[in-house]
Formats: C-alpha cells, structure tokens, sequence
C-alpha cells in the first residue's frame, strides 16, 4: 500500500499558527514528519534602532499569551550590558509575576489547550454522576488529597449544562472535536471529570491573571518591570496587596493539588500504554538505555535556568530551576549550559541563507519561496527546500527539546534536591516508572510537577517579600548612567518561560540596538529540519506515532500539543490550498 500524506493547518488551541505535515505507511505508522509555521514574525527588525531601554515594551508583543517574560527577558539583555544589579525587592516581584505567568499558562494549557486531546466531551453525557464522585475520589486518593469538585449532584448539574448545549447544537468551544474517536481512552465517568474541571478552570485562570496585574500593574502586558528594577513601589509597601496576592495563590494551589494533579494522574495511568513502551529496566532508563514511550522525540533536553534565589548578580545567584543540557535521555550525566555554543540555522527556512549564526550576530531577512501547489489542488510544504518560517536553533552542532520537560530532567540530572523530590513523589505516588516522562504523557506530566513545586515556591517568596518589606527594605530600582554608556555593548537575557529556554540578545551602538535577535521556546522545539537534516523536536516526537484514523489525526494534535506550541503571530494570510489573500507590509524604521 502506497503511503499516505497528511495535513494538519492549522493545528488549532494554540497561539499563532502552525501546519504539520506527516507521512504514514501502510500501518498507519508515522514515518516521516515536517513542522511549519506559516506565519511571519520579524520584531528584531522592528526593534533596530531604538532605545534598549524601550525594548521590552515592544518585545513582549511577540506573543500575546507569554508577554511577561518576553517583557522581563529583553529588560535583562539591558541590564547584562550595563552591568546592573537589581535590589531584592525587585528580583522577589519580578520572581513572583513570573511565576504566576507559569502557573497560569500551565493550567490554562493542560485544561483548555491540551486537555480535549485526552477527554472525549460527548462520552461524558452519559457518565453515572455518582460514579463519577467516586473516580474523583479515587484519583484525589492517588495524588494524597481530596476532590475539589465533591458530590454526584455537582457533576450532575455541570452534565445538564452540557446537555443543554449539545440539544441546542451550541457545544461551542467544545465544538469541531474528534468526539468517538477510538483513542480516546477516558471512562465516561472520568471524560465527565475533565469537562467539570475544565469549565472549573476557567474562574481560576481569571484569578491567576489577578495575581499578574497585583504587581505588573495589568495582564496580559504588565507595564511595571523596567531598567534596574521594577515600579509597584506601593504595592510592596501596602501589606494588603501582598495579603491579596497571597490568597490568590493559596486559592491556586489548591485547584492545582486537588484537580490538575489528580486528572493528570487519571489520563497518565489510562494512557499508560502509549507513555512505557521501553522494556527497559530502571537503571538502564538512568543510563539513557531504551527511553522513552509514544512521542519521546529526540531525548536532548537544555535549560537555561530560571529564577534567581539571592541577589549576587547576573548570572552568579543560585536558580530555582538549574541550567544544564542532557544528551540521549542519559540522566547519569548532565553538562553546563553555554550560550556560546547557540547558533541559528536557516537552511530550511524562509530566510535568506547563511551558515548558522550567534544570535548576536542572527539576520532576519525574508525569503519566502512559497509552497508546492499540485495537481490535485492542495499545497504542500517544499520540505526537500524552505519550509517554515521558524529558524532551526541548534546548540553544540545538536538539536535539543526544551521546556518543563526538559527542566525536570535536568533538574533530576543534577541532582536538585527540590526538583528531585517532586519528581520522585509525583512517580511514587501515581506507581509510575521514570519512563513515562520520555513521551507525550511524560512532556504533560512534567508540566504538572512544575506547577505543584511552583505553587508551593511562590508561598515561600510571597512572604519573604512581605517580611522584607516591614523590615524597613523598601528599594525597588537601581540606579545606573545610561549616557556613560561604551559605543559598543552588548547583552543577553537568558532563562526560561513556561515553554523553554528563553534568549533575547542584543547588541547597542551609540546607545541605540543595532541588532537584536529573540530565540524563543517554540524556535527550539518546533524549527525545521537543519543544514544536515536533523529534525525539531516536534518533527521528532511524531515519528513511529500509530494513527487511528488518518481523517482524524487526533494522535499529532495530542504530541504536538504535549510542548504547548506558541507560533509567533504574523503579517501575512495563505488559505489551505495555499492561495495568497493578502500581503501587509510594514515601515519597521517607523517612529511609534
């Protein structure tokens, strides 16, 4: 039987846009797999020639769901190359809105972008609303805990409510899903579960960007970090705001342990299948033998390390997540991170071409050469030439995942006392092997252990912040000369965001941004293949994935969503069968 070619534009529940095109034989197995983002982005260029000390107000519009981070990223890149060290009251807030940007973007992505890939909303019309009490106990059980939703009445009351919506043909955002597909796993009962927890969830993301706005003074662009520091001077001073904040995150926390824990233990154990595929035994697991179950991809995982735990400077405090890098799933051996080893490739993407570059020294210049429009109508993607237009970022002359997954391993790796003991929690509680973490399941997994550690971190800097704020420490900024500045310098903000490593690097002349470049979460995993034809991360995952039905390829969706996908947005529109419909160009040496 010939092999067949699937298309999946656009991939739907994430930001921006993204295509996938993969290749299946007779069996319906993947065997070949290419990523595409089919959108443009180009705010570097926008970015040439202003002040870096305006940079990451612009910067942060690369992305309407991580703009925090993108927003503090480029404000670091500024203060590396003046050398500025922020007062502790700065880094406790700057950690504590990044943090609830983490929290809210993992819960908003397991239950509203990743959640519908395991739960089969139509099954649980006809789930018995006390069993389904019962399944929720039982798994509340497994996490150490009670159910936050209780009772056969609640889940009967949220299955009429659905009911209504289906009789009225309004499903809504529970509308075009691949309903009765046969690897959809979940119990009615247990579908039934997710759908409560997912209206649920809703309320909670709302209280979550609360917490942003309390000290960034608005979500989802918070306006209060800048240059040597931060502003909400008097929200540091008000104990009631940091009371506010405080309760906002124990309301949090407690969603987090007693409905996104426990659900993610229900999918994990009734996917268990597809995340242990390896026959391995434990130690062989350890030494990088045999990892990995349906969606494992290509086992190098890189983290720059996030959240600054002291105040001895840039790059010199201890992190809350630990930088690092791990080759093969090997987890007996972990090798420090260096950003000098990061370059760009562009072989296979709509750039014009050059070897692979620093993002210091990065190029973005267009070069769209379109798609392969065939005879039977459709467009394909030129995957023997350019294909997308995400760079193929690659570190050490190697392609690497990065992400909570990533955080996880090498937080594991390197031994971290903390993150090793959520981890090891997590699996022992759930019986899970380590082997569950090197799949799809695991990628969704790991994004759980975070945002439980997380939740319990944040309680920690919430009140150390309070309590050096009565001591008397009232210091939000530091002061620095920006006219003494060298004709020339450069900077770098390195960490993470909720997807994965984060850089933003620029390079100042005469006390403007003479290039910039921004190497983002999904640059990492989503690129195309590069100048030897290795894969992505995404490419890589999707490889030997069974699909039940090609004409519902539910089994892609659920892998590539398991990295929670952020393709930048864009200037310029194609329909599915690639045809033009508008080209929209823009003056970037514009004043704004």
């Amino acid at each position: 039987m010939a092999k067949k070619h699937i298309i999946v534009d656009p991939i739907t529940r994430i930001e921006g846009h993204l295509r996938i095109e993969a290749v299946i034989d007779e069996n319906n197995t993947i065997v070949d797999a290419y990523s595409s983002s089919t959108m443009f982005r180009g705010i570097e260029t926008i970015l040439q020639g202003r002040d870096p000390r305006d940079a990451g107000l612009l910067a942060m519009r690369i992305c309407g769901v991580c703009t925090g981070t993108h927003y503090q990223r480029s404000i670091e890149a500024v203060e590396d190359a003046f050398d500025v060290t922020i007062p502790k009251n700065a880094r406790l807030v700057r950690n504590l809105i990044q943090g609830a940007l983490y929290m809210h973007d993992h819960l908003v992505h397991f239950y509203h972008l990743h959640a519908l890939d395991f739960v089969d909303v139509v099954s649980a019309l006809s789930a018995d609303p006390q069993k389904t009490s019962d399944e929720a106990v039982k798994w509340a059980k497994v996490a150490g805990t009670n159910p936050y939703i209780e009772g056969a009445g609640a889940y009967k009351e949220i299955q009429d409510r659905v009911a209504k919506f289906v009789k009225q043909g309004r499903l809504g955002i529970f509308g075009n899903g691949y309903w009765g597909n046969k690897h959809y796993k979940l119990t009615p009962e247990q579908n039934l579960i997710g759908v409560a927890q997912y209206l649920k969830a809703l309320d909670i993301q709302r209280d979550m960007a609360k917490m942003q706005a309390i000290f960034g003074g608005k979500n989802p662009h918070p306006q209060s970090i800048v240059v040597g520091g931060v502003t909400c001077v008097q929200d540091i001073q008000n104990p009631a705001r940091i009371a506010l904040f405080k309760q906002l995150l124990q309301d949090t926390t407690k969603f987090v342990k007693q409905a996104y824990l426990p659900t993610v233990y229900m999918a994990g154990t009734m996917y268990a299948d597809e995340a242990t595929d390896s026959k391995a035994t434990f130690t062989e697991l350890i030494q990088g033998k045999g990892v990995g179950g349906t969606g494992g991809g290509l086992l190098n995982y890189m983290s720059y390390g996030d959240f600054r735990l002291d105040d001895t400077g840039f790059y010199k405090s201890a992190l809350l997540f630990p930088s690092g890098v791990v080759y093969n799933g090997d987890l007996s051996k972990v090798y420090e991170a260096d950003p000098e080893k990061i370059a760009e490739d562009v072989t296979h993407a709509w750039y014009e071409d050059s070897k692979p570059l620093h993002p210091y020294d990065g190029q973005t210049i267009p070069n769209y050469t379109g798609l392969d429009k065939r005879a039977d109508g459709m467009a394909y993607l030129k995957t023997d030439e350019k294909y997308s237009w995400i760079k193929s970022p690659i570190y050490n002359d190697t392609r690497v995942e990065v992400g909570p997954l990533a955080r996880m391993v090498i937080g594991v790796a390197k031994k971290d006392e903390r993150i090793t003991k959520y981890v090891t929690n997590f699996l022992k509680r759930g019986n899970l092997p380590i082997s569950v973490l090197f799949s799809t399941v695991g990628r969704t997994a790991a994004r759980a252990i975070e945002t439980e550690l997380m939740a319990d971190v944040m309680l920690e800097w919430v009140d150390e912040l309070a309590a050096n704020a009565a001591s008397g420490d009232l210091s939000t900024w530091t002061d620095f000369d920006f006219d003494k500045v060298s004709v020339k310098t450069k900077g770098m903000g390195l960490a993470e965001a909720p997807r994965g490593a984060l850089g933003h690097w620029m390079r100042i002349e005469d006390g403007k941004i003479a290039n910039y470049q921004a190497v983002v979460p999904s640059t990492w995993n989503a690129g195309p293949r590069d100048y030897k034809g290795r894969m992505g991360a995404y490419e890589a995952s999707l490889i030997g994935t069974k699909v039940a039905d090609p004409e519902q390829p539910l089994e892609i969706i659920r892998t590539i969503h398991s990295f929670d996908p952020c393709i930048a947005c864009a200037v310029h529109v194609v329909d599915t069968k690639g045809k033009e419909l508008g080209v929209y160009k823009i003056d970037t040496q514009c004043s704004i």
